[in-house]
């Protein structure tokens, strides 16, 4: 069913200058707002634009679509961490730091501590090409009061490289599919998988410890 669905809504795509007239802007909107609040899947949506350009005539598209992504990253990356800030700051807290604290397990947020004292702004990088691993990093910067600027110029490097590596993602479904729509569905289902691989990871190890 979502096959179907994704198939019709890609056939009938408009010209290549309406999509990219509305396409980076709404690409653009969407990854800071995921950034922001995670109720978007960015990584899907940066291959699966990925996917699109791959198929486009029009030059330096893959290139815009980096660019956007990147920038849209780390613009909301740095909302994100001033709002933190601002709890950090707040002898009563912040609903955004509640949430980050709420988003963040224990475990995984002590680790981040240690990693971030051991290899500094160099976690950011990491924390962005691990699924859900950018949030007890960033919690972690927060609680180590790192200021703005440090936290920025770690963050740039995280970006660029977390989109990049989505949008890799793409251009391998966009050259494997003749047709856009079944590149974008194959770039959806990767994203969604290598996403998950973390919990079930840890499930499983869960599981072998418990029945040890």
């Amino acid at each position: 069913m979502i096959r179907d669905v994704v198939r019709d809504v890609l056939v009938s795509v408009p010209p290549e200058s309406t999509q990219q007239a509305v396409g980076y802007p709404s690409l653009f909107l969407l990854i800071v707002l995921g950034s922001l609040v995670p109720v978007v899947p960015t990584g899907a949506l940066v291959s699966s634009a990925a996917v699109v350009a791959f198929h486009q005539t029009a030059p330096f598209s893959l290139l815009v679509v980096f660019g956007v992504a990147a920038s849209a990253a780390l613009l909301g990356d740095i909302g994100l961490y001033w709002l933190g800030r601002r709890g950090v700051r707040s002898k009563n807290g912040s609903r955004w730091l509640e949430r980050l604290r709420g988003r963040a397990e224990p475990d995984r947020l002590e680790t981040a501590q240690r990693k971030l004292d051991k290899h500094g702004v160099m976690v950011l990088v990491l924390s962005r090409l691990i699924p859900a691993g950018r949030i007890p990093v960033m919690l972690a910067c927060l609680l180590a009061r790192m200021p703005m600027r440090r936290f920025v110029r770690g963050d740039v490097p995280a970006c660029l490289a977390w989109a990049a590596a989505y949008q890799l993602i793409g251009i391998v479904g966009g050259s494997l599919f003749s047709k856009p729509w079944e590149g974008v569905l194959a770039a959806v289902v990767l994203t969604v998988l290598i996403g998950a691989a973390p919990a079930v990871w840890r499930r499983a190890s869960t599981h072998r410890v418990s029945g040890g």
